[in-house]
């Protein structure tokens, strides 16, 4: 088994991780990708963060008919703040030797990735799969003091599009770029959408946009305003 981990905290879940989970599949030749919603991000406030329960509850709402998309509660059933070293030792010990993971991640995440508890570990434990994401240059992984120096021109042609995917070796692992098409959606302009009471059909999965209404969720600002 090939599994690509995706994980997040998807507040909320849109189309845009969907199509990148579908992207990876294909192009990794993964057998699954399995969305990791987290509890307690250690990187971002909790402000307008839902509740664990109901991003979970999206999450399996919108991959309720793809069959190569599964969820897992590990981070939400653990207390406290959820680390990716934690995660990982923990999914390897689940699924065993036989079943090799992939962590993927964006772009914007991976430029923190030093700052991440044990990162060195994390590079040795499983294939990292950097994933492109808009506004951003692969050529800024040569500030991630972790990496080996990678050539630039090779970075430069994946901002090109010149090339869709290069692989660095990392040790024991690998350190994987892919160019995948740009997606405009982000959670964050969903959000401020919702609260706007403005459409959001072509954004969000409509079993995820129904409960975000049934449940009454990221509409704050606007109660307020209404109140």
């Amino acid at each position: 088994m090939r599994i690509g981990l995706l994980g997040g905290s998807f507040n909320p879940v849109h189309n845009g991780h969907l199509a990148i989970a579908r992207q990876a599949l294909a192009v990794l030749g993964l057998d699954r990708v399995l969305f990791i919603p987290t509890s307690y991000p250690p990187h971002k406030p909790n402000g307008s963060l839902a509740p664990a329960e109901d991003r979970y509850e999206m999450i399996r709402l919108a991959i309720a008919s793809d069959p190569s998309l599964a969820i897992s509660d590990v981070e939400i059933r653990r207390p406290g703040k959820s680390y990716s070293i934690d995660t990982i030792r923990l999914l390897r010990q689940e699924y065993g030797p036989q079943t090799q993971l992939f962590f993927l991640i964006g772009l914007d995440a991976f430029l923190d990735f030093p700052s991440w508890r044990e990162p060195r570990t994390l590079l040795e434990l499983c294939p990292f799969v950097v994933i492109s994401r808009p506004g951003l240059s692969f050529q800024s992984l040569s500030t991630v003091t972790l990496l080996p120096p990678i050539p630039q021109s090779r970075l430069a042609d994946l901002d090109a599009g010149r090339i869709s995917r290069l692989d660095v070796p990392l040790g024991t692992q690998c350190l994987t770029c892919l160019q995948l098409p740009p997606c405009a959606i982000s959670a964050s302009d969903t959000r401020l959408r919702i609260r706007g009471g403005l459409l959001v059909a072509n954004l969000l999965p409509p079993s995820v946009e129904s409960y975000i209404l049934q449940h009454h969720l990221y509409q704050e600002d606007r109660d307020r305003t209404n109140s």
